[in-house]
């Protein structure tokens, strides 16, 4: 399952977990734009903060595929920002972050859990977060709160789903030129990031859809609660 995955790095992702071999449920608020395209993925229609959209979309799902588990969950929706000063943002600004980047999550992990339980893979949950929790990006409070939020979940979620033998991690990408990070940054904004890393080479959704891939394969089933940073050494932790 993967939420978000009609956006720059939600495509990326859904086309290699299915080169990984996994049959994949694509889901996202938005219409599908290629991903249907790909070999052992379909798609469904999801307001991941709607509990209602998302238990009947697990239904839907399950259904289709005749009951079977969910190995890997992939929450990945989420809120992108603009930049606004401390004093601008309101209330209101602030829940709307939280209700996609936070609640979306949870409610995906509860609606899933029924059969990531039942995994003979053992189950996964990969929440994407983001860097910005670490730099404290200026302008950008609701955004930041709520990916900070997430990595918190991720936490606790490790500890109570670790005795089902369910891993929990947040992955967290660079800067990457997607359509939804190009609506707020520049060109200039792109290259003073990368300049900062230690690989002076754009981090691609490729890149970053190789460490979701891992963290979903045999090889991470001992890792968990932990937050991974995909941008190639800009951010030393």
């Amino acid at each position: 399952m993967v939420t978000g995955a009609v956006g720059g790095l939600g495509r990326a992702i859904v086309r290699g977990l299915a080169a990984d071999g996994f049959t994949v449920a694509a889901l996202d608020i938005a219409e599908p734009d290629g991903t249907s395209e790909v070999p052992g993925v379909r798609n469904w229609r999801c307001d991941v903060s709607d509990q209602d959209a998302t238990r009947r979309t697990m239904d839907e799902v399950a259904r289709t595929y005749g009951g079977g588990n969910i190995d890997v969950l992939v929450n990945n929706a989420g809120l992108l920002s603009g930049r606004a000063g401390l004093t601008e943002t309101t209330p209101q600004e602030l829940h709307r972050f939280f209700d996609v980047n936070a609640v979306g999550p949870l409610l995906m992990v509860q609606a899933c859990l029924p059969w990531l339980t039942r995994s003979a893979y053992r189950g996964r949950v990969i929440n994407i977060a983001s860097r910005t929790f670490f730099t404290g990006s200026p302008g950008q409070i609701a955004y930041v709160a709520s990916k900070g939020a997430l990595i918190g979940m991720t936490r606790v979620m490790a500890r109570e789903l670790g005795e089902h033998g369910i891993t929990v991690n947040a992955a967290a990408p660079a800067q990457v030129a997607t359509p939804g990070t190009r609506e707020h940054s520049g060109d200039d904004v792109f290259a003073a990031s990368m300049r900062r890393q230690a690989i002076k080479e754009f981090v691609t959704p490729e890149h970053f859809a190789g460490l979701v891939s891992y963290l979903a394969s045999p090889g991470a089933a001992m890792v968990t609660g932990q937050t991974f940073v995909c941008d190639g050494g800009g951010l030393l932790h």
